[in-house]
């Protein structure tokens, strides 16, 4: 790396890509199908190979992705069309999302709740205890038919309405997740609070009770520590990484919460690091500002505005 200051570094990491699905999610408006089909490509066009594209979730909780079937059922009819290494998911909260993902030919679903009781009842309605056992339709029956599972683990780093979130409750239910069958746990700091100190004791400890590649993280910006981070975890080992292009994102339950680490962003300064992604930077950089467009508004990520100067590693 050029700096014993990234000796511990991972080579490569890989990107988990969720702006179709997290940050078109919490649009006020609602984007049509062509617009959402577009940015996929701009994301496969840009070397993302893990994608997730939408949420099998009743029309009436999120109606921006109303569309989850059409969509996916277009995005998998052209799946030939793309490089063999790319693989699409879609969340799914339950049994009937998981039929819904399974008709549309989805090889990857991810499952969700959160670290904090209040939060995990505003966003899914159940105890936390009611979530894990409603995920016994899910996890077990899609490893069944030959699809990955994927979980989610929000309010890690602090909850909008609880505050601090204990971090032996959130390890707690990710080491449960990863004995379901879920082959990867992504943490996530749903409302932005995380700092440097903070993300050593959280990250650390995950890494002392589950394999490295078991654990993703999931950074958003809201008070802007996103990639300071992401340093720490790249430090201990990490190698797996949300990200939303432009920035999109936020959580309709989490007040103030901005959007996810911006992709373009993460592997500006990823590449800059000497760390592999398979990301064409200057094509993430057009999928960011067709992600504005489709949006129809500036997106906080800064390298799509910035530009992208010679980087030297």
């Amino acid at each position: 790396m050029g700096s014993d200051l990234f000796a511990a570094v991972p080579d490569r990491v890989s990107v988990y890509e969720v702006s179709p699905r997290d940050g078109l999610q919490n649009e006020s408006a609602t984007v049509p199908l062509s617009g959402k089909l577009r940015l996929v490509d701009a994301l496969v066009a840009a070397g993302l190979e893990r994608i997730e594209i939408t949420s099998f979730v009743s029309p009436k909780w999120i109606p921006q992705l109303a569309d989850a079937d059409d969509l996916a059922e277009a995005v998998m009819a052209h799946r030939a069309s793309h490089r063999p290494s790319v693989r699409f998911s879609a969340l799914c909260p339950n049994a009937r999302g998981l039929e819904r993902a399974k008709k549309a030919g989805i090889e990857e679903i991810a499952v969700f709740l959160s670290a904090s009781e209040t939060h995990n009842k505003k966003n899914v309605n159940k105890s936390i205890d009611a979530t894990l056992a409603a995920f016994e339709e899910t996890i077990a029956p899609a490893r069944e038919a030959g699809m990955r599972v994927r979980g989610y683990v929000s309010t890690v780093w602090g909850c909008p309405y609880e505050g601090d979130v204990a971090p032996e409750r959130s390890i707690a239910i990710a080491k449960k997740l990863y004995a379901m069958g879920c082959y990867q746990i992504s943490l996530g700091d749903t409302i932005g609070a995380g700092t440097p100190r903070l993300t050593r004791d959280i990250v650390g400890r995950a890494l002392g009770e589950l394999p490295v590649d078991a654990l993703a993280m999931h950074m958003h910006d809201t008070r802007g520590t996103a990639l300071a981070n992401i340093v720490v975890g790249l430090e201990l080992g990490v190698r797996h990484f949300d990200a939303s292009v432009g920035g999109l994102g936020g959580c309709p339950y989490a007040p103030g919460a901005a959007g996810n680490v911006a992709t373009e962003d993460l592997a500006y300064m990823l590449q800059g690091m000497g760390v592999e992604t398979g990301i064409d930077l200057e094509r993430l950089v057009e999928a960011a500002r067709a992600a504005e467009s489709i949006v129809g508004r500036p997106l906080p990520g800064k390298v799509h505005k910035a530009g992208i100067r010679s980087l030297r590693a």
